[in-house]
């Protein structure tokens, strides 16, 4: 069972849903994101979303858009990312690592390649926007040959045909798009999220995480109440980029928002 599997099963067996925060690796600079990684788990995270940075973003709004700038103005790789999860792992050989981005750093540095070094360094999902699971022919058995679970989005336009092609080709947690747009964007409509939530899961037995919208605790909330995660990504960027030039700032920031939304989806 994989890393992110056995987190699930835990999180079912206790009545918990799971919390996964986003933030973007390197961003406002590499030597940030370990000890925030770290920081997050202790503020109620149980799986971590790293993002790498990538220049020419297709779902990403403003916010995570312009943490990907920062994060490149340091030339912050796909290869520093994989570290960071290494030296993450030196000390929590617990809490699953996903790794969201774009397909053009994998297949600069190959599918093999990219997949036996991320499952040694402790990376376990995968999540490229780009990558539709129709097109995934080499890709997708590289990476679980390797141990590392591939998740795909599901879009509210998704039809019912495709939505059964995502979840027999999704591993570990089928990701849900709570809204039409990039991340950041508009408000959340829960019922619209609830009775999507549900078409999902007449197709597929698997953990369904929820993400875009997701800012408070009281959205969180009305997510968790349906979905089995919730993922929050902008309401985080956007405290990395208010503290950048402060660093010491971003964690205490960002783990507030965290253990208030940990103790909303406690309480459910």
């Amino acid at each position: 069972m994989s890393r992110i599997a056995t987190k699930f099963e835990a999180l079912k067996a206790s009545g918990r849903k799971a919390l996964i925060p986003y933030v973007t690796a390197g961003d406002p600079n590499p030597n940030v994101t370990v000890p925030l990684m770290h920081d997050m788990v202790r503020a109620g995270a149980d799986i971590i979303e790293l993002g790498v940075p990538f220049s020419d973003p297709m779902a990403d709004g403003p916010v995570i858009q312009k943490a990907s700038e920062r994060a490149l103005v340091h030339h912050t790789s796909l290869r520093d990312v994989i570290g960071m999860v290494k030296a993450f792992r030196e000390t929590d050989s617990d809490t699953p690592v996903v790794l969201m981005g774009y397909l053009n750093p994998i297949e600069i540095m190959g599918y093999e390649t990219f997949a036996k070094e991320a499952a040694a360094a402790g990376v376990d999902g995968v999540l490229t926007v780009d990558l539709p699971p129709e097109e995934g022919e080499v890709a997708i058995p590289a990476f679980t040959a390797n141990g590392l679970d591939p998740i795909f989005l599901i879009a509210p336009t998704t039809t019912d045909e495709r939505m059964q092609k995502v979840c027999d080709a999704a591993r570990g947690f089928v990701y849900y798009v709570s809204l039409k747009g990039v991340t950041g964007a508009a408000t959340l409509d829960t019922a619209a999220v609830a009775e999507k939530v549900a078409q999902i899961r007449t197709h597929s037995g698997m953990p369904v995480g929820v993400g875009f919208g997701i800012k408070d605790a009281a959205s969180a909330a009305a997510v968790g109440a349906v979905a089995d995660a919730v993922v929050v990504g902008s309401a985080l960027v956007n405290q990395v980029e208010a503290n950048a030039l402060t660093p010491a700032a971003i964690s205490p920031a960002i783990c507030e928002i965290l253990r208030s939304i940990r103790g909303a989806l406690d309480a459910l």
